[in-house]
């Protein structure tokens, strides 16, 4: 087998259907997953995405899984935060077959371990990319047998036992699922709450007819936008592909920065558990730690990624974690993102109280940002340190390089710059205390980097 490095990224397994990604090699890394987690579990949960390929890839990673003697449940249609609530319910390894935002010709593998334990390249992808190019053993014992099971309903109940809404004003909100699997989970969970659902895109398609799926590119919610405005809606919600992110827009239509959400959840679950540790990663605002702080809880900053995420609430005990692309993670939710319960919890803090969105979130965003601004570079290496030459010696700046390159300076404005994972790329994310500020620093970085 040839080299997979290009398709087994460092937290999933994603590349062009037939080009990168065909029936045979998928069913040769669900032969290689069941090997890794064997030991762990008797079975693997599979759940797929709307995409046109989806059915069949999945299909061919259950042979896969059942070559190796291990059983598969197949939950069918299913959001990725709802194959983390069948791995965690049924405390089974799980596979999901979703692209996320991706266009329409991609597709992938999001894997875990029993528990929705994340697998990423520290802790199984590697094994799994030598095992398929090494050659996956035969198994001569008995094959594996599959089962389905609908899980939706269950997601949904649970769901709704994690957040209270049953003494919500009556709220009126848009739902963009951009012809993602949102269309599929969104009726189910809000069914029989005292809100109104307004929605938008939600008929699957996996070619994306009306907009890419990625909320967090400010053209992908233009409509989402206009159409909170034109219905007079209290909020938007905008999810991504695999429905595991939520971008929120406040009554006027304007954004809602996810360390806003981050933040006013984390307080939410504070309130239920005081003094708790609270994760968030090195781009969020650093809003999020003072407002944690403020209430109570402890801050616990890490690196960029799903998988340290995870990690690092395991070894903490951290009851709640944020991203700034929109990932939220919960304890209570075996410690896997779902944008679905964030959504929740927004709505429920929204609906017990009187005030608009715009005046509830204000208190959460502190601070200015220029959101994630990308360069093309021909060596990342080399951008990044003179960058990092630039700023190390003036006085009172701080440098750390815990994920990429970070820089605090003396006014409080600070940004990180960190390569790309997949492309040649690096992602400059400023923040300050003014929108002049902001602009100030970012065409000084950008000025470096671009050469």
């Amino acid at each position: 087998m040839s080299d997979l490095s290009a398709i087994v990224k460092a937290y999933d397994i994603r590349g062009v259907v037939g080009d990168q990604l065909n029936a045979e090699l998928v069913r040769d890394f669900g032969a290689a997953f069941a090997l890794l987690i064997k030991p762990e579990s008797p079975a693997v949960v599979i759940g797929h995405d709307m995409r046109e390929s989806s059915p069949a890839l999945a299909r061919a990673f259950a042979d896969g899984v059942t070559s190796q003697g291990l059983d598969v449940v197949s939950i069918g249609l299913a959001s990725t935060d709802q194959l983390y609530y069948a791995s965690g319910a049924l405390n089974l390894a799980g596979a999901q077959f979703t692209a996320s935002h991706n266009p329409a010709k991609y597709n992938g593998i999001k894997m875990c371990r029993p528990g929705a334990a994340p697998v990423g390249q520290d802790s199984g992808l590697a094994e799994i990319r030598d095992t398929v190019e090494q050659g996956v053993p035969a198994f001569e014992g008995q094959p594996g047998t599959v089962t389905e099971r609908d899980v939706l309903a269950d997601y949904a109940a649970y769901l709704r036992g994690l957040v209270d809404l049953s003494d919500s004003r009556p709220l009126k909100i848009v739902v963009d699922a951009g012809n993602g699997m949102g269309g599929h989970t969104v009726p189910t969970v809000f069914e029989g709450l005292p809100i109104e659902i307004v929605p938008m895109y939600f008929e699957l398609d996996g070619s994306f007819p009306n907009h890419e799926a990625n909320p967090l590119d400010p053209k992908n919610i233009v409509d989402l936008q206009a159409k909170v405005r034109e219905v007079g809606a209290d909020a938007g919600l905008a999810f991504d592909g695999d429905a595991d992110r939520c971008f929120v827009v406040d009554e006027h239509g304007d954004p809602v920065a996810p360390s806003a959400i981050t933040a006013l959840v984390a307080t939410r679950e504070l309130a239920k558990e005081p003094g708790g540790t609270i994760i968030h990663n090195l781009i969020t605002s650093h809003a999020v730690p003072e407002i944690v702080t403020e209430h109570g809880g402890k801050p616990v900053r890490t690196r960029v990624g799903h998988s340290f995420i995870k990690q690092e609430m395991a070894r903490t005990g951290a009851i709640f974690g944020g991203e700034h692309s929109a990932h939220y993670y919960f304890r209570d939710f075996w410690r896997a993102d779902t944008g679905m319960l964030a959504a929740l919890h927004v709505l429920a803090a929204l609906g017990e109280q009187d005030r608009a969105l715009s005046e509830l979130t204000r208190e959460y965003q502190r601070y200015s940002a220029s959101g994630e601004v990308n360069s093309t570079v021909d060596d990342q290496v080399a951008r990044q340190l003179a960058v990092k030459d630039a700023f190390a010696s003036r006085s009172g700046v701080t440098i750390d390089e815990l994920d990429g390159l970070t820089v605090q300076l003396p006014d409080g404005a600070w940004f990180n710059l960190r390569p790309s994972n997949t492309e040649p790329l690096l992602r400059l994310n400023v923040e300050a205390p003014t929108d002049d500020a902001v602009r100030a620093l970012t065409d000084e970085v950008l000025a470096i980097v671009r050469g």
